[in-house]
């Protein structure tokens, strides 16, 4: 009996807490895009593979059939992928990821990998560099390591946002103290706003704050780009990347957000071993959806098409 016939269709599959996002590409064929949210109140497994289900065969009618599926998570999986912890969506834990992606595309090769490592990824081939370190600031701080082009995640994905970078700092959701994310998030940088100013801060506030130079916008936003600054430096200690990249909603939703981690970093460089530079994620909120389609293509060997590459 032949295999499947083969079309070229590379999909890719970025699932978030709140929404999904899909895009796929396949030559002779134009691009498909398509978010959609998952089922509110908790969260069933069940519920939303019927959901993931549904879209899949949307995406099978509507455009044609795929070679290979990468999927960009955020959750913890094992080595046999199944997921031990996500608490975006708890309901999940103990889910065989990688049983389910087969069932939905069984005529298709099909691979998960952690979210930041996959945006890194994506942002490294982008800016054209083998060897860069990624940080993504939001709800969280998610990151990823590529050297030789190629995602280091180790035994497990590289958790650049439990970095401690103050021993005596507040506590993270991870339950310990200091880490990155629970000094340089969007949320913790929303919390620190908030209690110099005496009221409530939400993003949009906190960005007027800063284009007025309100002091308790500005200090709020210094102490996260300083924290970032020192994640940066260390891991060009560690690793020597030729470029930190920093993405997420939060930070580029901010003007100035980036512009002040590079200086922040540049100053803490030491002679020798100066600092990575600093660059804004061209890719911007869709890093890890462009990362889980080249995780389809490595599955495949397919070639990333020629396009205009964004320039920040």
């Amino acid at each position: 009996m032949s295999g499947p016939q083969r079309h070229g269709g590379v999909l890719g599959i970025d699932v978030g807490g709140t929404k999904v996002a899909l895009h796929a590409e396949a030559p002779g064929r134009p691009a498909y895009d398509r978010t959609f949210r998952w089922p509110r109140g908790a969260a069933d497994p069940a519920d939303d593979l019927t959901v993931l289900a549904v879209e899949v065969d949307r995406l099978l009618d509507r455009w044609g059939p795929v070679d290979a599926v990468g999927v960009a998570m955020p959750a913890t999986t094992d080595t046999g992928g199944i997921v031990t912890t996500w608490p975006g969506r708890p309901g999940w834990a103990g889910l065989d990821l990688t049983g389910a992606l087969r069932r939905l595309f069984p005529d298709a090769a099909t691979a998960v990998a952690d979210d930041g490592d996959l945006a890194a990824l994506a942002e490294a081939r982008c800016a054209g560099a083998d060897d860069v370190v990624y940080l993504g600031v939001g709800t969280g701080i998610g990151g990823g390591v590529v050297l030789a082009g190629r995602p280091v995640p180790g035994r497990s994905s590289a958790e650049i946002g439990h970095m401690v970078v103050a021993l005596d700092g507040e506590r993270c959701d991870c339950d310990r103290h200091g880490c990155l994310q629970s000094v340089a998030s969007g949320p913790a940088t929303l919390r620190r706003a908030a209690a110099r100013r005496g009221g409530e801060v939400g993003f949009d506030d906190l960005r007027a704050g800063l284009d007025g130079r309100e002091p308790w916008a500005v200090a709020a936003v210094e102490e996260s780009c300083r924290a970032l600054a020192a994640a940066v430096v260390s891991l060009g200690e560690i690793l020597d990347p030729a470029l930190a990249i920093v993405g997420g909603g939060f930070a580029a939703g901010l003007p100035g957000f980036v512009p002040l981690v590079a200086q922040r970093a540049r100053r803490a460089g030491r002679p020798g071993r100066p600092a990575p530079p600093v660059r804004p994620a061209a890719l911007g909120g869709l890093s890890s959806l462009h990362g889980a389609v080249e995780l389809a293509r490595d599955l495949t060997g397919t070639p990333a098409p020629a396009r205009p590459v964004p320039i920040a």
